[in-house]
């Protein structure tokens, strides 16, 4: 009886690891070009072979040849606990029992029954000889169409029946198709995790949602998350089982490729790589192999023993001509005296201080190599300079000989905030109060609260106003930025310059982190937030990653606050919390996130985001406090807005402080306004003089003083002048001001908040037209314009890596501005817009 698509599904049905319908992805460019071939191959009777690596998705692309030929269609396959029954492959295709005896009859007996139709033969790898020896036959009558993963073990002289048969690989998935998967597989997994996996993946469908699910798993604290963590295992097992069919030599090199995780000669790689590229598993090009799937390989890495890891490891080391990858791969193989000598040589010879931070570091942590106190003191002062003074202290261990040691380690209390440790450091030095150990006494003394003028008199009198000692220099600036000194700016600036001149980079990138935190706290944002980013980019260059990473946070939160480009925001911030972060760098991403999150609407992934953030300096900590409070106060919880704890640390921060408290005792808080003396930015101080003051006039000249700084800010201030207007005529100017520069700049919350005042004042406007969409930011674009692909919210939500609440929110800020009363309809208008 013949099969009709959809009837039986049973052998081409995925294994618990593939996608659900849901889940799968469209067919690509490449997938309609492989049918096309299939199709055109089967115009006439044929045979045609889907060729692909595990999960490359080869019984997927049967299905649709499948599910598009019109006529009958017969399905069967090969097992592998069965590959010795005679014609199995072929009898679960037909349903018939077959005469497996004689080949020419056991080719009519088949024929006989597909005649038209098209036969349809998955795991050939695992057919029986009977199969292997009719399919080439049966071809030359009927329409065969056979998936075969690669590698196998069919004989040669199966293979050269075969031969004349049109191979087609079966198409990787593209990058964006990979992350819509993982996100459909795993939807909390963040945008840099999503296109992490996609890269391992190398388009591998099955791949992609193993990593999705080890992503997303923790294993040992929920049933079904463990039931994930065992699919994930389950699928590592099937691709180990296909490796296994490879020849040893090939098995080798896929398993350096893992070791190496990057592409490598084929050289490197030995006599195994030929057979990797003829199994599709690895591409090469100009003498160079690349995994197809890092995945694949990694998993290849993983079935070695401990063994045959660090023969292998000891192997790419001496086939390696980089010192530096050599040595890692000696201190993989546990050969420590030999990775360290390699690591001191590629030290020698590295172009940036990251790269000579890794490998002495890499030097200093080897346990079975004791390094020279010179080269702990050095790998220690490279880790501060780069910004990482916990992996200072691990190099320095605890070898103290001399005050350069002593110092280095003070230095990093310094940065880590533990200033009694730092303290406590200089208690041995020979020379007490020399230059470098001034310059940790003063910064010591900055970390806390109190006057410095005496201390800095004192080390002025010993050095003089200008010591030659650049560190100790920055350190005088950095106190006078401290007392907000005339001129402390250009003294801080010029001081990071010197600085970095005199090659002391740990001092010039001290100074301005310190020149971009002081220009913050006085709401100097856009100068900031341009210091910022020329200090990241010369990071950047130096591979000084964690300063770098401050700096990008530092510069985001200036961007959040002033509230412009708040899509943007959220994307470059969510990417960099999703990295490894020092504590201030996590800290101002968090807020910057966290507060472009709450004013888009987006309250759940803004407390979400804030709940993560760990301990953090005192400077941005009091960032992330303000920011919990304002978040409160937009998703209407005026008692935990109006919370006390305001800090003088921050003045631009306390400032923000308090004006939200002010709003929170508007909205009905208890009001617990304290006097303060800090000296606050003057739109701050503009802002709070108008609340004491009550005056619509007042809050709407504050408005004016924060136009340069805050656009958030500068909407709230006319928000509150019309609230506090006393007649109709005088509240609706400064209302409909707020409301649209709210809009235009996606404040979705505090648009909200003016729309509501206006309609106590029964002013309604109708926004329809066919310019209504002009308001429209481009992430709204892009969420009506899937709404009217008609995805739903939890699809877009993984295409686009947002929220399912953020989707909602920018559905129904695009209903608002277009005037529509349902989402289709504000799809539709949004669509004539975009077009």
């Amino acid at each position: 009886m013949p099969h009709v698509p959809g009837a039986d599904q049973t052998v081409l049905d995925p294994p618990s690891t593939q996608p659900t319908e849901e889940g799968r992805p469209p067919m690509t460019g490449d997938d309609d070009a492989v049918t096309a071939a299939v199709a055109a191959r089967l115009a006439t009777p044929g045979l045609v072979i889907i060729t692909g690596a595990p999960g490359a998705g080869r019984t997927t692309m049967l299905r649709r040849v499948a599910a598009g030929y019109r006529g009958p269609v017969h399905v069967g396959g090969g097992l592998a606990i069965l590959n010795t029954s005679p014609g199995l492959a072929l009898a679960r295709a037909v349903r018939a029992k077959l005469p497996v005896d004689d080949i020419a009859l056991c080719t009519e007996a088949v024929r006989s029954r597909v005649r038209g139709g098209l036969l349809v033969i998955d795991d050939l790898q695992w057919a029986d000889p009977v199969t292997l020896a009719v399919l080439p036959l049966l071809a030359a009558h009927c329409r065969v169409v056979a998936a075969l993963r690669t590698p196998h073990r069919l004989p040669e002289e199966a293979m050269a029946r075969l031969s004349g048969a049109l191979r087609l690989p079966a198409p990787a998935l593209s990058a964006e198709q990979a992350e819509n998967l993982a996100q459909a597989t795993a939807p909390g997994l963040s945008r840099v995790t999503v296109r992490s996996i996609a890269e391992r993946s190398g388009g591998n469908p099955l791949a992609v949602i193993a990593l999705a699910r080890h992503a997303q798993a923790s294993p040992g604290t929920d049933p079904a998350k463990d039931a994930e963590a065992d699919g994930e295992r389950n699928v590592a097992h099937h691709i180990a089982t296909a490796l296994a069919d490879l020849p040893r030599p090939a098995r080798t090199a896929m398993a350096a490729l893992g070791l190496l995780g990057r592409p490598a000669a084929t050289r490197l790689l030995g006599p195994g790589a030929p057979d990797l590229i003829t199994a599709g598993l690895v591409t090469e090009t100009d003498g160079v192999a690349a995994p197809a799937s890092p995945y694949v390989a990694e998993v290849a890495a993983g079935m070695l023993s401990g063994e045959e890891r660090a023969g292998l490891h000891r192997r790419l080391a001496e086939l390696s001509g980089d010192d530096a990858q050599a040595a890692r791969h000696l201190a993989a193989a546990g050969d420590d005296a030999a990775a360290q000598q390699r690591a001191l040589v590629a030290a020698k010879a590295a172009t940036t201080a990251g790269e000579r931070a890794d490998l002495l570091l890499l030097a200093c942590g080897l346990p079975g190599a004791e390094p020279a106190p010179a080269v702990r003191l050095a790998a220690a002062r490279l880790a501060l300079t780069v910004g990482r003074p916990r992996a200072a202290l691990r190099a320095l261990g605890g070898h103290e000989e001399g005050d350069d040691a002593l110092l280095a380690r003070a230095e990093a209390h310094v940065h880590l905030g533990e200033t009694a440790a730092a303290t406590g450091a200089l208690a041995g030095l020979t020379e007490p109060h020399a230059p470098a150990a001034d310059r940790i006494v003063l910064l010591s003394a900055l970390a806390g609260p109190g006057e410095h003028a005496a201390l800095v008199a004192e080390i002025t009198a010993r050095h003089g106003a200008e010591p030659a000692h650049p560190g100790l220099r920055a350190a005088l600036a950095a106190a006078h930025a401290h007392a907000r000194r005339p001129g402390w700016e250009s003294a801080l600036a010029g001081a990071a310059a010197l600085a970095g001149s005199a090659g002391d980079d740990l001092s010039a990138r001290w100074s301005a982190w310190l020149l971009v935190e002081t220009l913050v706290a006085d709401g100097r944002l856009g100068e900031a937030a341009v210091v910022a980013q020329r200090a990241a980019a010369a990071c950047a260059g130096d591979l000084a990653y964690s300063w770098q990473t401050r700096f990008l946070a530092a510069e985001l939160w200036c961007r959040a606050l002033h509230g412009d480009g708040l899509d943007e925001v959220t994307q470059r911030a969510g990417d960099l919390i999703d990295r490894t972060l020092p504590a201030a760098a996590h800290g101002y991403a968090a807020a910057a996130a966290a507060l472009a999150d709450a004013d888009t609407g987006a309250l759940r992934a803004a407390r979400h985001r804030l709940a993560g953030v760990p301990a953090v300096p005192p400077s941005a900590a009091a960032v992330v406090e303000w920011v919990a409070r304002e978040t409160a106060w937009l998703d209407n919880q005026p008692e935990r807005a109006g919370a006390d704890g305001h800090t003088a640390a921050v003045p631009i921060v306390d400032g923000l402080a308090r004006i939200t408290a002010q709003w929170a005792a508007f909205d009905g808080a208890h009001a617990a306004e304290s006097e303060s003396e800090t000296p606050y930015p003057d739109a701050v101080t503009a802002t709070l003089s108008a609340w004491r003051s009550a005056s619509a006039e007042d809050f709407t000249a504050a408005a004016g003083a924060w136009q340069d700084l805050s656009l958030r800010e500068r909407v709230r201030c006319l928000l509150a002048a019309g609230l506090h207007a006393t007649s109709a005529e005088d509240a609706t100017p400064p209302l409909l001001a707020a409301e649209e520069l709210a809009d235009s700049s996606g404040l979705v919350v505090l648009a909200g908040r003016a729309r509501r005042a206006l309609r106590r004042h029964h002013v309604r406007r109708d926004r329809r037209g066919a310019r209504a969409g002009d308001d429209l930011t481009d992430r709204e674009r892009e969420v009506l314009r899937l709404v009217a692909e008609g995805e739903p919210t939890r699809r877009i939500a993984g295409q686009l890596g947002i929220s399912a609440e953020t989707v909602e929110t920018h559905i129904r800020a695009g209903m608002r501005k277009l005037g529509a009363r349902t989402r289709t309809e504000a799809a539709a208008r949004a669509l004539k817009v975009i077009e």
